[in-house]
């Protein structure tokens, strides 16, 4: 069953969103050449120690870090290690999260490591985080999940394609809703499929993690022997961004969005409902 979250506990969840978006502040100023992702994880944790939060990726299934480092060609669930050091033209996807009085926080970013980036690695951030935005402006209140997935897949589409030939939405993984747990249901796909229908309606108290994946090549990908490392399939580098998103009465709130989306979602004629946290 969906959760469907009252006023009080939105803005609880905004709270450890707000975490996270301090995450991302933080780790976003480390990921400098020379910094290994271990590096980066000891920077998540003591912002989440400081802000009295917990981490609800630490143990997680036995995850051993509290935020996932994937690095070139890891779509997702990198783990932090001291011997993945960052070198000038890498991309780094970090995916975080938080939990604040039960309630969960998640969103990523991709960030480019020193200078000297390709063009088409440039274009595919920017096209996956524009893909997210497209995804978050379409949770609309009577629209259902596909409308979401579908705006995510229309956005990527409509781009120039690649140097490669084409960008691959990841199909392995989707966004998912979120609350008084990390992963809860509705999974939500970045495309549209025909097998699963319209999908849920979307109504006030519905709460979202919307993540698009996307690489320069394969929409295929593979699990290493740590059993959570992702890679494609092809070795083609990928991007990953993700926002929690709340529903209400009288609009979205992005959780995880230090302005609540307020500025972008502006963009695509979207008004926000009030921050819950005043």
């Amino acid at each position: 069953m969906v959760q469907l979250k009252t006023p009080e506990q939105i803005a609880k969840m905004r709270e450890a969103g707000l975490v996270v978006a301090a995450i991302h502040a933080a780790t976003r100023e480390a990921a400098v050449p020379g910094a290994t992702t271990r590096d980066l994880d000891m920077v998540a944790r003591k912002v989440i120690a400081d802000a009295g939060a917990k981490s609800n990726f630490l143990g997680y299934g036995g995850f051993p870090a509290t935020i996932c480092t994937s690095v070139n060609e890891v779509v997702v669930h990198g783990i932090p290690d001291d011997k993945t050091v960052l070198k000038d033209g890498d991309v780094i996807s970090i995916d975080a999260g938080a939990i604040v009085d039960g309630w969960h926080g998640d969103a990523a970013y991709t960030a480019f490591v020193g200078t000297g980036h390709a063009p088409e690695l440039l274009e595919l951030s920017r096209v996956t985080e524009e893909s997210m935005w497209a995804g978050i402006a379409a949770m609309k209140l009577g629209n259902r999940l596909v409308d979401i997935s579908k705006a995510i897949e229309g956005y990527i589409r409509r781009q120039p394609r690649p140097a490669t030939g084409k960008y691959g939405i990841i199909e392995d993984y989707g966004g998912h809703g979120i609350g008084s747990e990390m992963h809860m249901d509705p999974h939500l796909l970045n495309y549209v499929s025909r097998k699963r229908g319209k999908g849920i309606k979307l109504v006030p108290g519905i709460c979202l993690a919307i993540e698009p994946m996307v690489s320069l090549g394969t929409p295929q990908t593979e699990v290493l022997e740590d059993d959570w490392t992702v890679i494609t399939t092809d070795g083609t580098w990928s991007s990953h961004w993700e926002h929690s998103i709340a529903l209400t009465e009288a609009g979205p709130i992005v959780l995880t969005s230090p302005d609540c989306g307020k500025a972008k979602l502006a963009e695509y004629g979207v008004t926000t409902a009030p921050d819950p946290l005043g």
